[in-house]
């Protein structure tokens, strides 16, 4: 028994949560994020948190990070190291050529981007294998060595791919090769597509593998800084990374497979809200996560947060969708997730034909809201502070002073261009507008996948999802919000729920999709091979388990859909899978063909280390009851369209206790977030105090 540490990095704000588990109490840190540096704000968290208490104390730091998106954006300074490629002889350009998406379909100018390895870069290497892995052209010695060689005269190589054709169905060349580059070049990365991502399609094997290459340097010289400075401050505890796929993985392992933790950031929220579903016994729950500079909305359905095997990494999205063709595609798992640049820094503004604009860009966590005493550029946050809804004095327990004058004159800017609003007009102007933005991504992850918002309850968290939530939740038709008692960490406490995972594939050789012993020892290799990686992570036997699903897809189609398989895989389990392939296709694409031949194209094995679960501590209901007046701050004056200025209590959240309940219009104030009640919803307290949002009938 110790302290546990969650520390989640985001654009405005680095949270750490600590769970002492003892005692079952928890401890929140919010620190500016350092957008430059991360490291430096996750140590001033650290920091703050040794204050209260012993470096020996920690046992286990979790930490979510967005470094390798960042890398891959070209932010934070970070330069992509050089990378050469090496491919089988007469493929050196199918990461140019790709798969023909475009990003803009009536844009006869639309460019691609950039290939992370220049042309040049890419060394062809005679060798040769067809799609069952039989060799066809030997990989020669004479060609490793030129190989080395072509290596040898580029200077400021920090890091090497190779992927050749068909290795998914036989790795030995790759392995050949691979084990003479790492012999002859010990200060270079070498990443094998048979390791990195041994399925089919040449292209997103060799992208992912490039992608892998590209941000191992960085990330390994990120994550051991880290860790060698958590260990200068006297702190003995294994550091954990969230992986895209919303499990766990020690430092060693996330620094070999970067390309697996390019969504770390955005996934520990969505696991929050799966764990919190499960405690709670709600089969459905969309998480609704508002940060300073991003919103993400992802999906709980039957208490398991939807995972999608592949994404495009530094893409761009337009209205929350990833525009297809405008990245780099990388094949791991990751949390479903729609995004959009929606959050408390977001800029207002008029445009060129005189109509009020939110966003895409944000002031950042430097210099932040004009409400923050360093811009004059007016944002979603100071809308609110001139509206009420945010405190006008301070933030954070009273560490963040609010400069209300200077929020207000930010908006005053844009009223003469608003032909006659009101500040307040304009200010509700703003807000609506970024609802309506963050709207789109509740759509795409319900109506867009197939599900019906309604049958939803929105988890809202991040410093500012609860203070929208009730206005996202009306426009869709969910009638329950839930906010969880820290709101503003809730991300970082997802990270303490989360269990250490071990993704694999396996492409199924050609002609052995109806084997089932042959699909049945695929499954038993890539088990042993989980279950040996979570070993060597520090998970015991009694804690392991594994995950069984396969990639099927009717003949001729060019895509699969991912299906539970059970275990072992037999005759039963073939025909139970093919059935359960019939009912997604249906749910999925609005058809079935049942008469048509059914391929079984690779297995995937997710290898499962649980780790130890921190308790929701369970408060006994006393009936319901009106707050005590103690909880009362103040009342304060906020706007709402349709009503203008009404008079709302503004709660202490506290000093509330389960079984209270009140009705908006309110305001409930903590030290990481604030919640909205407009008028015709109501409160309660739930044991486990959470805030229980609910609109009128």
């Amino acid at each position: 028994m110790g302290v546990r540490v969650g520390i989640d990095v985001g654009g405005t704000f680095t949270d750490l949560v600590a769970l002492d588990e003892e005692r079952g109490t928890v401890r929140g840190i919010k620190v500016p994020s350092v957008p430059s540096a991360p490291e430096q704000a996750v140590l001033a968290a650290l920091e703050a948190l040794l204050a209260h208490m012993e470096a020996s104390q920690l046992t286990s730091i979790a930490h979510s990070t967005t470094v390798a998106t960042n890398a891959l954006l070209g932010q934070m300074g970070l330069e992509l190291p050089r990378v050469v490629l090496f491919v089988t002889e007469g493929f050196r350009d199918v990461i140019e050529i790709g798969r023909q998406n475009r990003s803009e379909v009536y844009n006869l100018n639309v460019r691609r981007p950039m290939p992370l390895v220049k042309r040049g870069d890419r060394i062809p290497v005679r060798e040769r294998l067809d799609f069952r892995g039989e060799v066809i052209v030997p990989l020669e010695p004479d060609a490793v060595v030129a190989a080395i060689e072509q290596l040898r005269v580029r200077e400021g190589v920090e890091s090497v791919a190779v992927s050749f054709l068909h290795s998914y169905a036989n790795d030995v060349h790759e392995r050949t090769l691979g084990d003479a580059l790492r012999a002859a070049f010990a200060n270079v990365e070498v990443s094998l597509s048979s390791a990195v991502d041994p399925a089919y399609r040449e292209y997103e094997r060799t992208s992912t593998t490039v992608v892998n290459a590209a941000l191992l340097p960085l990330v390994r010289g990120y994550l051991n800084r880290l860790s060698v400075q958590i260990r200068v401050r006297g702190i003995d505890a294994p550091l954990f990374v969230m992986q895209s796929g919303g499990g766990m993985a020690t430092a060693e392992v996330a620094a070999a497979k970067p390309a697996t933790i390019i969504e770390s950031g955005p996934a520990s929220g969505v696991i929050g809200a799966a764990y919190l579903a499960r405690v709670l016994e709600l089969r459905n729950v969309l998480s609704f996560d508002m940060g300073g500079t991003t919103a993400k909305a992802g999906t709980v359905v039957d208490g398991v947060a939807q995972i999608v095997g592949e994404f495009e990494a530094a893409g761009r999205t337009h209205s929350g969708r990833a525009v297809r063709g405008s990245g780099y595609p990388v094949r791991f798992p990751f949390v479903d997730l729609a995004e959009v640049s929606a959050g408390g820094g977001t800029i207002a503004f008029v445009d060129e034909a005189g109509a009020l604009r939110v966003g895409p860009l944000s002031a950042g966590a430097d210099p932040g809201p004009a409400a923050y005493g360093k811009s004059m550029r007016p944002t979603v946050t100071d809308a609110n502070v001139v509206l009420g809804r945010l405190n006008p004095r301070a933030l954070l327990g009273g560490a963040m002073p609010i400069d209300a004058q200077r929020a207000l004159d930010a908006i005053t800017t844009l009223v003469p261009a608003m032909r006659g609003m009101s500040v307040d007009e304009t200010a509700a102007g703003i807000v609506a507008l970024i609802d309506n933005e963050m709207a789109k991504i509740l759509r795409i992850v319900t109506i867009e996948r197939g599900h019906d918002p309604r049958d939803f309850a929105l988890v809202a968290f991040g410093g500012g999802g609860p203070l929208h939530a009730c206005a996202l939740a009306g426009d869709l038709d969910i009638a329950r919000v839930i906010v969880p008692p820290g709101p503003g960490l809730f991300s970082a406490h997802g990270l303490l729920v989360a269990d250490l995972s071990v993704p694999l594939i396996r492409s199924i050789p050609a002609g052995c999709d109806s084997q089932p012993n042959v699909i049945e020892e695929l499954f038993a290799q890539a088990e042993r091979e989980g279950f040996a990686s979570l070993r060597r992570q520090g998970v015991p036997s009694g804690s392991m388990r594994m995950v069984r699903e396969v990639d099927a897809r009717y003949a001729g189609q060019s895509f699969e859909l991912a299906i539970l398989a059970g275990a072992p895989f037999e005759g039963v389990a073939r025909r139970a899978l093919i059935a359960a392939f019939h009912e997604r296709h249906e749910s999925v694409y609005g058809y079935a063909a049942r008469d048509e031949q059914v391929e079984l194209v690779s297995i995937r094995s997710t290898a499962i280390g649980t780790l130890p679960k921190p308790p929701l501590l369970h408060h006994p209901l006393r009936g319901a009851s009106d707050p005590p007046a103690s909880a009362v701050l103040e009342q304060r004056d906020v706007y709402f369209t349709g009503y203008g200025r009404l008079s709302a209590n503004v709660f202490d959240r506290e000093r509330l206790s389960p079984g209270n309940r009140f009705e908006g219009p309110a305001v409930v104030e903590q030290y990481d977030a604030c919640t909205l009640a407009p008028p015709g919803w109501s409160v309660c307290v739930d044991e486990f105090k959470n805030l229980v949002v609910v609109s009128a009938p």
